[in-house]
């Protein structure tokens, strides 16, 4: 597959701050109050919040061997296509459109509208709703222009992307760990570390009486495994995107060397930020609570303090711990934190999804238009198809739905693609290597065990959440057949690209 008509224009920097910058959106400054529910122990909360980053670096350090054999646009799914053949790849490019880039992208954009209604009340007016689960308001025209913008600017050239994704991810990497700093200063004046962590692996779950008060029920220890396995799907959420790089391998600078260290590099850093911001929070936040219906609109530091990590309003711990800083204006610093990492993240993963499907068309398994290169020199035809699609997501309604299945798809072609790292071992042995899998073959073996085992129970004990995830990929299999299993369908669905300039 030939890149040559995308340019190189990105370094080691770069290719590390894409990495960071699509990683971290809005799910460090929420997540944690769900899996404070699941597991009532700061103990497993602080080792989930571990586990993930483990098994996050543990695939970057496998992709690292890929990135470097096929440096090429497309990244995964020219490592999947390589290892398994066409079928199993369009079936991975067809989950990243469906829902797993795509859908991502319309939750990070409505994320960024809802916390610009933090500054424009007026923005949660509704505009329609049909049901009583399907309600629009202006946070979904929010988060569809934010869209809109950014693949604007994209399409305008690398360079413009490089700019919002240095200045974006620059500025909440500083942001995040100043907040880190300052919060555990104050968590050790607070005494809630003392608190939280006096009895730290007794693992609980809270059930809240109608009354209002809560009782904590202790897990056993199948309980507590099964709580584990799918209460991380929350924070494997907030550490996703870190291969979104892959798919851009083709206009990096030197990839061979560099993609393997923006991989290892960016995750890492990600993976301890997350790790010390759970710390602040337990510094400054007791881990358990009851829940006190307060809007964010209303917050007190009592009320904060009654409700704990596990009742934070709106589940916004980052707020809840920043208000114990800051006060009232820890509303207004969090929601402008959130928008920017919202925005920067965001910025990521339209860049760099736009170049996978760019990939596909170049092997006839995508939309032929997909193939072209516009003046700026980036595959804009694919950037604005993904993005349309993309904001269609934003009106669905179903966004908690739409990251379970990115989620949960990921997981899936996670193992896909480490299992087509051993094959292609066997298969490709004499093929340049010019960096290898780190600890190969035990690192990325325990990443197949701890995926395999984390789908395996949220299929399990979450069908319900995978089910969907499930059905879609598999209707990727008609379609495949339907519509590029033969060259001569191919061409009656294709649409013809005209010569472009540069």
């Amino acid at each position: 597959m030939e890149t040559k008509d995308l340019k190189k224009s990105l370094g080691l920097l770069d290719a590390t701050f894409l990495v960071a910058g699509s990683m971290i959106g809005s799910g460090i400054f929420i997540v944690t109050s769900d899996m404070a529910k699941d597991l009532g122990s700061s103990g497993w909360l602080l080792f989930t919040w571990m586990l993930t980053g483990v098994i996050t670096l543990f695939g970057a350090l496998s992709y690292g061997e890929l990135a470097a054999m096929f440096p090429q646009a497309g990244g995964q799914f020219v490592y999947i296509q390589k290892a398994f053949g066409k079928l199993t790849a369009f079936l991975y490019g067809w989950t990243v459109f469906t829902v797993i880039q795509t859908g991502v992208i319309a939750a990070v954009g409505v994320a960024f509208g809802r916390f610009a209604g933090v500054f424009f009340p007026s923005l949660f007016t509704e505009l329609f709703h049909i049901g009583d689960s399907f309600t629009v308001t202006y946070v979904n025209v929010v988060g569809a222009v934010s869209i809109l913008l950014l693949t604007f600017l994209n399409s305008r050239g690398i360079r413009y992307g490089k700019i919002v994704q240095f200045l974006f991810t620059g500025s909440k990497l500083i942001a995040l760990f100043l907040l880190i700093v300052v919060g555990i200063y104050i968590g050790y004046q607070s005494g809630y570390f003392d608190q939280n962590f006096n009895d730290a692996w007794t693992a609980s779950k809270p059930t809240v009486n109608t009354d209002g008060t809560v009782t904590h029920t202790g897990l056993g220890t199948m309980a507590l495994m099964i709580a584990l396995s799918t209460t991380i799907i929350n924070s494997l959420f907030s550490s996703d995107a870190w291969n979104n790089v892959t798919f851009i391998a083709g206009e990096i600078r030197n990839p061979e060397r560099n993609l393997p260290r923006s991989l290892f590099l960016g995750t890492l850093i990600v993976t301890i930020l997350y790790i010390l911001a759970n710390v602040a929070y337990l510094g400054l936040l007791p881990l358990k609570g009851i829940p006190e219906g307060v809007e964010s609109v209303a917050y007190t530091k009592q009320s904060v303090i009654d409700s704990g990590i596990q009742f934070a309003s709106q589940g916004r711990v980052g707020t809840a711990a920043a208000f114990m800083m800051f006060g009232e204006m820890a509303k207004y610093l969090m929601a402008a934190l959130i928008m920017v990492s919202t925005f920067g993240c965001n910025n990521g993963i339209i860049m760099a999804g736009s170049r996978l499907f760019y990939a596909m068309s170049k092997e006839g398994l995508f939309f032929r238009k997909a193939t072209a290169i516009n003046r700026f020199g980036v595959p804009g035809w694919a950037m604005w198809a993904q993005s349309i699609w993309a904001v269609i997501l934003c009106f669905s309604g179903s966004y908690a739905i739409l990251i379970k299945f990115a989620t949960f798809g990921s997981m899936i072609f996670y193992i896909v693609t480490i299992a087509g790292l051993f094959k292609l071992r066997r298969t490709m042995a004499d093929h340049p290597r010019p960096y290898k899998a780190f600890g190969y073959p035990v690192i990325p073996a325990l990443y197949l065990v701890f995926a395999v085992v984390i789908c395996v129970s949220l299929t399990v004990f979450t069908f319900t959440d995978t089910a969907g995830s499930i059905l879609l990929i598999l209707l990727g299999i008609p379609v495949y057949y339907l519509f590029f299993r033969n060259k001569d369908k191919q061409e009656d669905i294709y649409m013809e690209v005209p010569e472009i300039e540069r």
